[in-house]
């Protein structure tokens, strides 16, 4: 039979996905194509006036498993695989007594930093810090000056991904993780990152979306990054810049670790001892 720590980080992962505890509502982002081209003027003006869209569905599990639907009241929208995964690399780092503190940047609402401070907790870790990086504000406008890979990106138009740093904290709290072992980052990762009072990182979760905010975050941390330690890229599969801003820097840098595939988008691979 599964500890009282499995079990509670089990369901934890369920609560903050809302798997088995579904509200059959999904959110209707913007998008690409003809259907959203039509639609989006219409979302748009809804989110102006603080109206979202939503649908009625039949929550489907191996969606939700898979961080293929968008919840409307989840914490996180990766999905279970993801979450074992993060699970997965805490625990490796701890057992292993790889040194360091996490972090995740894009945060949405804080559902997957909220099971960082989770996993310390199950296992009664308390010299590590969760660190939260978001602007808190969505993303930024492409800067197609530094990052032409981002040229067409409209990920800084979908008004769903802005959180604001006061409802995060709330979600904290919800799950009574609210505490002095999590730290906030507020703004641009450019601006935050570079200068942040991280001195050594176990595990770091990019979740940035655009190459920008991917290159910004992974040339800030990786070099703090611990041999041993974990770093995990959510949007690798499916967004192209997310990816080729992956593939820059370890080109640039000569890595060679392989990159091993978490589910259909997530990827991540362990930093050399």
């Amino acid at each position: 039979m599964a500890n009282a720590g499995d079990l509670y980080l089990d369901l934890m992962k369920r609560m903050l996905t809302r798997s088995g505890f579904e509200d059959n509502h999904v959110i209707t982002p913007g998008g690409s194509g003809w259907k959203h081209r039509i639609a989006d003027p219409a979302l748009q003006f809804l989110a102006r006036r603080d109206f979202q869209l939503v649908r009625n569905v039949t929550t489907d599990a191996s969606l939700r498993e898979e961080g293929r639907d968008w919840p409307l009241s989840a914490e996180t929208m990766i999905g279970l695989r993801r979450l074992d995964n993060l699970q997965h690399c805490i625990e490796t780092v701890i057992a292993d007594d790889v040194p360091g503190d996490l972090i995740e940047t894009g945060v949405w609402r804080g559902g997957a930093a909220i099971l960082m401070r989770a996993v310390l907790a199950a296992h009664d870790v308390t010299n590590r810090t969760v660190w939260v990086a978001d602007s808190f504000r969505g993303l930024p406008d492409p800067d197609v000056a530094r990052y032409p890979a981002d040229e067409g990106d409209r990920h800084s138009t979908f008004k769903e991904l802005a959180v604001s740093a006061d409802e995060v904290r709330a979600n904290f709290a919800k799950y009574h993780l609210l505490d002095d072992q999590v730290r906030f980052l507020e703004g641009w990762f450019a601006d935050t990152l570079p200068t942040a009072p991280i001195d050594q990182l176990s595990v770091a979760r990019l979740d940035g979306d655009m190459y920008g905010s991917t290159w910004d975050a992974i040339t800030a941390l990786y070099p703090k990054l611990s041999p041993g330690g974990f770093l995990i890229v959510d949007d690798y599969g499916c967004v192209p810049g997310c990816a080729k801003a992956i593939e820059d820097y370890r080109v640039e840098n000569e890595i060679t670790e392989p990159i091993e595939e978490i589910d259909w988008t997530g990827a991540f691979w362990r930093k050399r001892r």
